[in-house]
């Protein structure tokens, strides 16, 4: 009698698997089960139309799922996906059913980020455009790390009419659902832009003929300081402050008085403060809109 060869675990494993289940994924499963479930905080694009005009307007796309074994526009996607080099990952309807949350997905599913950044250069578009009306008005934030201040933030941006707003890409806050949300709609209307390194940034402001103040301890009380004309303001992240280059490169330290038995204030709310002064001075010099 033949004897049969002894099966290890791992080989009992492999034959309980659904037939194809182990190539359900181009990437090892593990590995992109993980990716795709790193989209909870984006934005979904599902079904093949608003997937296709989304790749034709240029829109930003992180990544896209497509369902094995789909023809016709399917196809198109794919072609047009693979001409921009974004990311594709093939996958079964039962994982971008469970993608959709129950939408009509067509076979297709796109990953784009929440909210558009922009660069530097176009903040300094924007700032040339309006400044024979208004002075141009950037707000940098150095090392912001709640996403309710930035939503903050951006929502006075829109009640001044400030340029835009700049960030570092690393190390700090980023456009989430959770800034948008606090910004009470302000961030469909105030630019971001990211850059990064933000001292560079400043000193590219500089340059353009933006005057340069970090609010910050220690220095100037913001009232006595003539904030009128183009203005870069740097706020400082939350405990830490503005940090030593940025204070270093900028034109002049502006500070809140304390009175009470604190010493600082929440960085959204010190930006606010701030800004409405800015505000204040350009409509008593002229140099706003009514």
């Amino acid at each position: 009698m033949k004897q049969k060869k002894p099966i290890n675990k791992q080989q009992k494993r492999e034959s309980r698997r659904e037939p194809g289940r182990e190539t359900r994924f181009e990437k090892p499963a593990k590995e992109a089960k993980k990716h795709l479930s790193d989209a909870v905080s984006e934005n979904v694009l599902f079904g093949r139309n608003p997937v296709l005009e989304a790749l034709k307007s240029g829109r930003d796309i992180e990544r896209l799922v497509l369902q094995r074994g789909l023809e016709g526009s399917a196809k198109v996607i794919e072609a047009k996906a693979k001409d921009k080099n974004l990311r594709i990952q093939y996958a079964e309807k039962s994982e971008l059913d469970r993608l959709a949350n129950g939408g009509a997905h067509q076979g297709v599913i796109a990953f784009v980020p929440p909210y558009r950044y922009y660069e530097l250069d176009d903040l300094l578009a924007d700032a040339e455009a309006v400044k024979d009306e208004r002075d141009p008005l950037i707000v940098l934030l150095d090392g912001l790390e709640d996403p309710h201040n930035l939503g903050a933030i951006l929502r006075t941006c829109d009640c001044v009419g400030a340029t835009g707003v700049v960030i570092p890409k690393n190390r700090s806050v980023s456009l989430s659902e959770g800034a948008a949300k606090a910004s009470a709609g302000a961030a469909e209307y105030v630019k971001v832009a990211k850059v990064t390194n933000l001292a560079r940034a400043l000193d590219e402001l500089k340059e353009k003929g933006f005057w340069t103040a970090a609010c910050d301890m220690d220095g100037k009380p913001f009232t006595s300081v003539n904030l009128t004309g183009p203005m870069a303001v740097v706020i400082g992240g939350e405990g830490q402050g503005v940090s030593r280059l940025m204070r270093e490169k900028c034109d002049f330290i502006v500070s809140i008085p304390m009175r009470g038995h604190v010493n600082s204030l929440n960085a959204s709310n010190a930006a606010a403060i701030l800004l409405y002064e800015i505000d204040r001075q350009r409509r008593l010099s002229g140099g706003a809109e009514g």
